[in-house]
C-alpha cells in the first residue's frame, strides 16, 4: 500500500503561487509558536505582488469573490507558515480558524466565504487534519479596506 502524500507534497502538487509572508505593521507577531501549538495572527488577502485585495462582500464583491479572497488569505497564512517552519509537514493539524468578513449589513453567507480558506487547508492536510473548529463573522470594515481577515491556530506534528 502506498502511503498518502505528505502535506508539503500535496501543496506543491497544487502549483499555487504564494504571496510574500507579511511583516507586522503594528505591535504584534504574525507567527508565534508555544510548545506544540502555532498561532497565526490575522492575515489579509495579499496578492503575489504584495498588494492587498480590497472590497466589501455584498457590495463590491459577491459571495464567491469573497470566498476567493478567503482562499487568498489562506495562501498568505501558508506563506507565513513556510517562512517560519520550512515545511508544511511540520503542521500536524488545523485546530481553529477565525474568519472575519467585511460585508454589507444584509449579507448572511459568512461561512461560505470562509470556506475559501477551510477548503484549501483540507486540500493540503486532508479532511481529518485540515479542518478544525471555526467561526465566521461579519463586520462593517477591516484594515486597509480588505474583504476578509483570518487568524488560525495549528498543532505541530
Amino acid at each position: 500500500m502506498t502511503p498518502a502524500p505528505s502535506a508539503q507534497t500535496r501543496f506543491e502538487a497544487l502549483g499555487l503561487t504564494l504571496p510574500p509572508a507579511p511583516k507586522p505593521i503594528g505591535a504584534y507577531k504574525p507567527f508565534l509558536q508555544v510548545g506544540s501549538h502555532v498561532y497565526v495572527s490575522g492575515h489579509l488577502p495579499m496578492l503575489a505582488d504584495g498588494a492587498l485585495l480590497r472590497g466589501r462582500v455584498g457590495g463590491d464583491l459577491d459571495a464567491d469573490a469573497g470566498k476567493a479572497a478567503a482562499r487568498q488569505v489562506a495562501l498568505t497564512i501558508l506563506a507565513t507558515l513556510l517562512t517560519n517552519l520550512d515545511s508544511l509537514d511540520r503542521v500536524g493539524r488545523v485546530l481553529k480558524v477565525l474568519g472575519v468578513v467585511s460585508c454589507t449589513p444584509d449579507f448572511e453567507k459568512h461561512p461560505h466565504v470562509i470556506n475559501g480558506c477551510s477548503e484549501l487547508f483540507a486540500e493540503i492536510w486532508g479532511a481529518d487534519h485540515g479542518v478544525g473548529v471555526r467561526s465566521a463573522i461579519g463586520v462593517t470594515s477591516l484594515p486597509s479596506g480588505v474583504p476578509v481577515e483570518i487568524e488560525a491556530m495549528f498543532e505541530l506534528a
